[in-house]
């Protein structure tokens, strides 16, 4: 029964979605364009932008007198209320689990607001177990937190897989262990040299099931 250790961002969830949908409603609310949405969007860049650097450059551009404190605040907690978990993501992940595959959550983040977004989407009911940066004192791709998803699960890290968006965190990191992986393109190109995924998908849908034909 192989390990899969999957992304949350914009792999299990679509955190990028969410963004999008608070940022539409955000601009209404200031009275900015939605030509601006592309923008904010990018320099979000799907979430590696400090939320306090977004915050100062949304003050800037809009001259907004809101304390960036609250504007910080709005960027953590406003697009949650959009995040949904898909429904054939949920599928998708029990039929994995009965072809006996075991899913892992491994995402790099803060551990309250992380755990809150996988009970809060029902996303728990669907994975054996998570492990979060935060909590655990190390992140992706350091090997160190995929061995501590093994631990927390019982299971040891032979045969186990890798599904995730990142090039870095989760590519490099199952490279770094010298697991398979699947990477979720998201409409990208690989452009790193240094290792390559096993599997290049659009979803973590299609990334199960490349998954579950390799075993077979």
């Amino acid at each position: 029964m192989p390990l899969v250790f999957l992304a949350l961002d914009d792999t299990l969830l679509d955190r990028s979605g969410a963004f999008r949908l608070w940022a539409k409603g955000f601009l209404d609310e200031i009275g900015a364009s939605q030509d601006d949405l592309d923008w904010l969007v990018a320099v979000d860049a799907d979430g590696l932008t400090s939320r306090w650097d977004l915050a100062d450059q949304l003050r800037d551009r809009y001259q907004l007198r809101v304390p960036a404190i609250d504007l910080v605040d709005e960027l953590h907690e406003g697009p949650l209320a959009f995040e949904r978990l898909d429904p054939m993501v949920g599928c998708a992940l029990e039929i994995a689990a009965d072809a006996g595959l075991i899913p892992v959550v491994v995402t790099n983040g803060a551990a309250e607001q992380s755990e809150g977004r996988i009970r809060r989407t029902g996303l728990d009911r669907y994975v054996a177990d998570w492990v979060i940066s935060e909590q655990a004192g190390v992140s992706k791709p350091n090997p160190r937190i995929f061995a501590l998803a093994a631990q927390r699960v019982r299971m040891r890290l032979a045969g186990a897989w890798v599904v995730g968006d990142s090039p870095e965190s989760d590519i490099g990191g199952a490279a770094a262990l010298g697991l398979p992986s699947v990477w979720l393109h998201r409409g990208r190109e690989w452009m790193d040299n240094r290792f390559a995924p096993t599997h290049v998908v659009g979803n973590v849908i299609q990334g199960l099931s490349a998954i579950m034909s390799t075993r077979a």
